[in-house]
């Protein structure tokens, strides 16, 4: 499915690269593992090419779904205020799909909510960390402008 120099996103980790397709013998049991280099915390993973699907892993978004991820960012609709916990679960659940939408829309929710209050902790931490994820991603799809990027800030 992917192959080697492939950019890549991963769910809970942002974007990074394939950088090597090994195979390993783990348990006495040979597999293929996809050896992957993310950009953020600059760690190696290595994932069996049989769980690729499994695990969320994308592709990076391409610049023509990008118009369309910057338009809801900029004017989609803020979902209800929920109890904190609920919206920190409601948030967690989205980054976890690895959808950049999803992550696009926690990030606008919980920038719009700092404006308005200071966020608690847990959502500092979790807009931090979406929005890392998010500028990952953005700063490895073709032809993207600065101004563009500059949008999610």
């Amino acid at each position: 499915m992917f192959q080697i120099g492939d950019n890549i996103v991963y769910p809970m980790h942002g974007a990074g690269i394939i950088n090597a397709i090994e195979e390993k013998e783990i348990s006495g049991e040979k597999q293929q593992y996809y050896v992957i280099k993310m950009f953020i915390s600059n760690m190696q993973v290595m994932i069996p090419t049989v769980k690729i699907l499994s695990s969320n892993i994308r592709p990076v978004t391409d610049i023509m779904a990008l118009k369309h991820i910057i338009h809801i960012f900029q004017h989609g609709e803020s979902g209800q205020l929920l109890p904190w916990k609920q919206r920190y679960k409601m948030n967690t659940d989205k980054i976890k799909t690895g959808k950049i939408q999803e992550g696009a829309e926690v990030v606008r929710d919980l920038m719009r909510m700092k404006k308005e209050k200071a966020l608690n902790t847990s959502e500092k931490k979790m807009l931090d960390h979406a929005h890392e994820f998010l500028m990952s991603e953005l700063r490895l799809i073709e032809g993207i402008t600065e101004n563009q990027i500059e949008s999610f800030c």
